[in-house]
């Protein structure tokens, strides 16, 4: 019986659907607002610690679950649909909000050049995660053609989201940044979808510049990271 329902099509979409939704649940039931009560990192790490005890093997699971991702792209897609919205907003700010852009994927190709000069890191492990703050499809692409290793990829990706979502909020109330085009943007180019949707709690201006952000960063990172890297190699 165990092993009819664990090869089954749908094992791991239903174990990755009903672990999430019990912490959302929760999150919502008890009004729980602390930025480490993540349903999104707590149903990831529940997850794991269920394949380990009850020895199913990752790729087992990952034959359904890995469906999820097909959604992905028309996910993100569909985060126009904010945008067009505040399309006024977008105008009266253009500029500003592309400079933003600009600026945030910069600093982040640079900083992390800079951290990897510090610790010597590997080059193939520097273009792995090089593409961490834009949405997985285009950092896979990128990783693809540097050489890195995509799996690293994942991890850097997944890393700078969960971050995004649980510490973007707090990080810019500390900061005193109250303009929502700014929260939005700032989530956006930092921790492409999964800070979206943190953006997208706060309102429907940081939604819709977070959506915009997560383009923009993605277009500019595919331009910018090939650049850098072959200027110095």
């Amino acid at each position: 019986m165990r092993d009819f329902i664990v090869s089954s099509s749908y094992f791991g979409i239903a174990l990755s659907f009903v672990v999430y939704m019990f912490y959302h649940i929760v999150k919502e039931k008890f009004k729980i607002r602390s930025p480490f009560f993540n349903a999104l990192i707590l149903a990831a790490g529940t997850i794991i610690v269920l394949l380990l005890v009850t020895g199913i093997d990752f790729e087992v699971y990952n034959n359904s679950a890995g469906h999820v991702t097909f959604w992905l792209t028309p996910m993100t897609i569909c985060l126009a649909i904010p945008l067009y919205r505040q399309l006024e907003k977008l105008k009266e700010n253009f500029v500003a909000v592309m400079v933003s852009i600009l600026a945030g994927s910069l600093a982040h190709i640079i900083t992390l050049f800079l951290i990897a000069g510090l610790v010597k890191l590997d080059n193939m492990l520097l273009n792995s995660i090089l593409s961490k703050s834009v949405t997985t499809a285009i950092a896979l692409g990128i990783t693809g053609e540097l050489g890195g290793i995509q799996s690293v990829t994942i991890v850097g990706v997944t890393i700078a989201g969960l971050t995004g979502v649980s510490l973007g909020p707090s990080i810019l109330k500390l900061v005193r940044v109250k303009e929502p085009v700014a929260k939005g943007l700032a989530l956006g180019t930092a921790s492409h979808a999964v800070g979206t949707s943190k953006a997208m709690e706060l309102g429907e201006i940081e939604g819709a510049m977070s959506s915009l952000a997560i383009v923009v960063t993605g277009i500019l990172t595919v331009i910018i990271v090939p650049i850098f890297v072959g200027i110095l190699e």
